[in-house]
């Protein structure tokens, strides 16, 4: 992997990264369960029936359940283990996306504000968008600071990424605290560098973990995004994460 201009390798592929659709499919049971087994039967059909994780994550309309002229807010923060690494004190901040509607039921034009003062970055609009931008948000920034560690191609860390999504990862049904209640929802996980042939150039975050939360009960359906690393006797590489602010539900 060789340094790269981070900015044209962005810029070049903002649009069509993460938010580009990603193949899916479904699996599920015809059979119906024995009386007995019914419960245990329920559980293994809705395993059974988890969705592919490019599905869940790139194809589905998530803003379909977002009210216009609301803000949705996702509470952000990243720390770093690394001893005057490049990511700096732990910055904790916000994104919140304002809301309106778009041209179909489904769809919303979206204003950002992905963080605040010296840490603001230009970010949307988004028009006529179904899917939820802050995924894709969290991601390029993400990668742009793993790119700049590890001084690889960001479009090889990229690809590494969408592989690992279709190739690499569980999805699991979940139960989310939303509001006072439980609602349901899936659980995503992937660990993309796992056999990567540039492992020995990954600095210990071969083992970097990916984790998504979503639930079609919470406004634009992301719960929470988590990247995790962690050096061999445990201490911490990199935490980035981002989850939703119920107060502004």
């Amino acid at each position: 992997m060789r340094r790269t201009t981070l900015a044209v390798a962005l810029a070049a592929t903002l649009s069509t990264t993460f938010l580009a659709p990603l193949p899916f499919a479904w699996a599920a049971s015809d059979s119906g369960p024995a009386p007995a087994a019914k419960d245990a039967a329920q559980d293994t059909a809705k395993a059974a029936a988890a969705p592919n994780a490019g599905d869940l994550l790139f194809e589905q309309p998530q803003m379909k359940n977002t009210t216009p002229g609301s803000t949705l807010t996702y509470d952000y923060l990243r720390r770093s283990g690394i001893v005057k690494g490049p990511y700096g004190p732990p910055l904790n901040d916000e994104i919140k996306l304002t809301v309106e509607p778009g041209k179909s039921a489904e769809s919303r034009d979206i204003r950002v504000q992905m963080f605040s003062g010296g840490y603001r970055v230009p970010a949307g609009p988004f028009q006529d968008m179904p899917g939820n931008p802050v995924l894709s948000l969290f991601l390029e920034n993400h990668l742009k600071g793993l790119a700049s560690l590890l001084e690889a191609n960001p479009r090889y860390i990229k690809n590494a990424i969408r592989k690992g999504l279709r190739e690499k990862s569980t999805v699991t049904p979940v139960q989310v605290d939303f509001k006072g209640r439980k609602v349901e929802g899936w659980r995503v996980e992937m660990k993309p560098f796992v056999g990567d042939a540039q492992t020995e150039r990954m600095r210990g975050f071969e083992g970097l973990t990916y984790t998504f939360v979503t639930s079609p009960e919470v406004p634009g359906e992301i719960v929470s995004i988590e990247a995790r690393a962690l050096k061999p006797d445990g201490g911490e590489l990199l935490e980035e994460r981002l989850d939703y602010d119920q107060k502004d539900s």
